[in-house]
């Protein structure tokens, strides 16, 4: 069933994309609060996405707890889901730690608070925060920069060559070459991942793993990479990649509130530690909607901001059963056609998507909280399987 939702969704993908980019003069910005407009007034059939929602609420989407749909900048839909988490992690005999999954005090929401976790969301943000870095000129070379000299005062082992030759574009495409499992349960004590939360020295946790085959060869999903290419911003830049984040990023486009969890060593959790509201998370993604721009200032350049989001690895298999989805600077591309990009998103553990449409002027947002088990649906395809095809003009 699964594999037919995915065939017709492409069918139908082909015949949207032929469709003309919305105009840019009927495009708005948010200010302290996002302009609110409704599906009619921009063109989205109400009853599906009404459908939708109930589904939402009826559970085949798992817990969803916020779906945020906007459309020339307006929100067009926006709905919170109010679910008990303390009931649903004393299953689990949660421990009170901050990567404890289970805790209610840290998932999915940041102490009682509306900040939820992004988990590897934080992987495409701090890819923009390293984007800003390069394009100021902090990092000579830029993503061609070999990473190893950023990692002096570690520990390192570069008697193998490939170590030594592994660059910052490497590891921002998933393809350093270390040996790392990401592929198994987050459940299971065999997951690098799971080992790495576990260390008390993240870098040099990572720093330490072998190599598997040679840099830029073979996609390997590594939230490891992740975590050196935030220390990259903290060496480049001189400030630890939060503050850079808040001044660089989050300021400039409204940003106000945001945690991000910090290592035994105090270092910012750049893999997956991030949490904001998912009004917030939607400034991310409309910025990146506006190719960096953020009404009239460039917050990001527009070069980064597009081959970020471009597939410059085409086709991952296996990616979730999807037939080829796309990789970029940390970014996912779930379609794209002839190399143009026609769907990109962030994606988090649990259920976190950012989706951005660019032929359709939309974003979508998504947070859950999904990590026992399999839902009915996924939430990230019903921007294909069921927001898209409820686009009338």
């Amino acid at each position: 069933m699964r594999v037919v939702r995915w065939l017709l969704a492409l069918v139908a993908l082909t015949f949207f994309f032929k469709g003309t980019p919305s105009d840019a003069s009927a495009q708005s910005w948010p200010q302290d609060k996002w302009p609110v407009s409704s599906l009619e007034r921009e063109g989205i059939d109400p009853a599906a996405i009404d459908s939708l929602v109930v589904d939402m609420q009826t559970g085949k989407y798992g817990h969803i707890d916020h779906f945020l749909l906007i459309r020339h900048g307006r929100v067009v839909a926006d709905h919170h889901f109010e679910r008990d988490y303390a009931k649903v992690a004393a299953q689990y005999s949660p421990k009170n730690h901050q990567y404890d999954y289970d805790h209610p005090t840290w998932h999915p929401y940041y102490r009682d608070s509306k900040l939820h976790t992004l988990q590897s969301v934080t992987k495409s943000i701090m890819s923009a925060a390293l984007g800003i870095a390069i394009d100021e000129g902090r990092i000579p070379n830029g993503i061609k920069a070999p990473a190893m000299p950023f990692f002096k005062p570690y520990r390192l082992d570069l008697s193998d060559p490939r170590k030594r030759s592994m660059t910052i574009a490497d590891m921002l495409t998933m393809r350093g070459g270390l040996r790392w499992n990401e592929m198994v349960s987050y459940e299971s004590a065999e997951n690098s991942c799971i080992q790495l939360e576990a260390s008390d020295d993240w870098i040099q946790f990572v720093l330490d793993q072998p190599m598997r085959e040679p840099p830029g060869t073979v996609f390997n999903y590594n939230s490891g990479v992740s975590v050196l290419l935030g220390k990259i911003v903290r060496v480049a830049t001189g400030q630890r990649i939060d503050s850079y984040v808040q001044e660089k990023l989050f300021g400039p486009i409204g940003i106000k509130k945001a945690h991000w969890k910090i290592t035994p060593k105090g270092e910012v959790d750049t893999e997956g530690g991030l949490y904001l509201t998912a009004h917030d998370l939607a400034r991310i993604a409309y910025l990146f909607l506006r190719n960096g721009n953020w009404n009239g200032k460039q917050i990001v350049s527009r070069e980064w901001v597009r081959a970020s989001t471009s597939p410059v690895i085409p086709d991952i298999r296996p990616a979730n059963g999807r037939p080829d989805a796309g990789y970029g600077y940390q970014w996912w591309v779930p379609h794209h056609e002839n190399g143009k990009t026609r769907i990109f998103s962030g994606r988090g553990l649990g259920g976190q998507f950012p989706v951005v449409v660019p032929d359709y002027d939309l974003v979508a947002v998504f947070n859950a909280w999904n990590i026992h088990g399999r839902t009915e649906m996924s939430s990230e395809s019903a921007v294909w399987e069921r927001i898209l095809p409820a686009i009338r003009k």
